[in-house]
């Protein structure tokens, strides 16, 4: 095989480019389209508020009825900053 060639000088006056080509790409339209798509799959019934008070109730939920043993657990969990507590802090609170 043999080697490529040297690239030419684009001009008289300049020398020989190195090979590399300043190539950009924006993204700005493709990000805006992805976003519009992404809302219009969500659809106009979509409630962001009632989407986080139903994340909510699930969590309260999952952690309901717990035994002694398991709340001490859940309790442990929370203030080693493992699980979030009930509450504060959290997106729905």
């Amino acid at each position: 095989m043999t080697p490529p060639l040297p690239t030419p000088p684009t001009g008289p006056s300049e020398p020989a480019a190195s090979g590399l080509v300043d190539f950009t790409v924006d993204l700005t339209s493709q990000e805006v389209l992805r976003r519009a798509q992404v809302m219009a799959a969500l659809g106009p019934d979509w409630d962001p508020i009632e989407v986080l008070r139903g994340e909510d109730a699930a969590y309260d939920l999952l952690y309901s009825g717990l035994d002694a043993r398991q709340q001490r657990l859940y309790d442990d969990l929370v203030t080693a900053g493992v699980l979030p507590g009930r509450g504060g802090g959290r997106a729905a609170s």
